[in-house]
């Protein structure tokens, strides 16, 4: 039994995760659906993965639910909690999508079991009849449910391109032009629209709301590069599936900056400075959809 478990592990590592934009309460989804998996009678189970895939949705509809009050009183903006992703992810450009920060944060607007139909369906390739047996619902709901969610998620998705060697480039030059203030450097490199989004959950200091428009976030981050923050040694990993540089204080990883790029501007940056978020971005996460061919539009 433990061995189909560990088998399907990154599968449903990554449903949990999707679902929760959180990789600590991925695991604690993983751990209960775990306890359930080794108290049931193996002849019992015909299909291993499919059954836990429904094990680990339900666990995870029921974790989503439960953390809904706590996420409303969060200080400060939200983000999912970064995770650093292998660069094979970036080669599975629905997979890279799907963990970037963009369409968490436009998954945080779906309720919990649109969130489910939406993944399961668009991003792991189930079939709505294996869905609706996931998340309770008849395969006729579930396919409303799926519709609904898919318009919801395709007018709010931003364009995203997965971590490249170009991307990292872009990376090193913002930032060579915040630490110089090279202010046309820091213009060329932003697009009209791009926000800054941080996050330090009331804990550390940082930008309460989100900051949008190229002025306003080239003078943020002059502001930031004034605080030594912008010129410390930093690393390039890829973070969600985007490139991000990593920053180190005494240390001990002081903040993550993931950029959300497109032809060759950045649109997006999000800052991660909550301590309670960044103890567990070091370690690689493996990803998995599951070998399915999703939804196409």
């Amino acid at each position: 039994m433990g061995d189909a478990f560990t088998e399907h592990r990154a599968l449903l590592f990554t449903i949990a995760y999707e679902m929760l934009g959180s990789a600590t309460d991925a695991e604690d989804v993983l751990q209960e659906s775990y306890l359930r998996w080794s108290a049931v009678d193996p002849a019992a189970v015909e299909h291993p993965r499919a059954y836990l895939v429904r094990v680990v949705t339900r666990q995870a509809l029921n974790h989503l639910r439960s953390v809904k009050a706590r996420r409303e009183e969060y200080v400060g903006a939200w983000l999912p909690e970064p995770i650093r992703t292998a660069p094979g992810v970036s080669e599975d450009a629905i997979l890279a999508e799907s963990v970037s920060m963009a369409m968490m944060l436009v998954l945080e607007t779906l309720n919990p079991t649109e969130r489910a139909v939406f993944l399961l369906h668009d991003v792991f390739g189930y079939t709505h009849g294996e869905i609706a047996a996931s998340v309770g619902k008849t395969e006729v709901t579930v396919r409303q449910i799926a519709h609904r969610a898919r318009r919801h998620v395709h007018a709010r998705r931003r364009r995203f391109e997965p971590d490249s060697a170009a991307g990292r480039e872009i990376v090193q030059r913002f930032l060579l032009a915040s630490a110089t203030g090279d202010v046309q450097a820091l213009m060329d490199l932003l697009a009209p629209d791009v926000v800054v989004i941080s996050d330090g959950g009331g804990k550390v200091v940082a930008a309460r709301h989100p900051i949008t428009g190229r002025d306003e976030v080239a003078r943020f981050a002059l502001g930031v590069s004034r605080t030594g923050a912008a010129s410390a040694p930093f690393e390039h990993v890829t973070c969600n599936g985007m490139p991000a540089a990593r920053f180190l204080a005494d240390g001990e990883l002081d903040w993550l900056l993931a950029f959300e790029i497109h032809d060759g501007r950045i649109t997006g940056l999000y800052g991660m400075r909550n301590p309670d978020k960044l103890h567990r971005a070091d370690a690689v996460r493996p990803l998995d959809r599951g070998g399915r061919q999703p939804w196409k539009p």
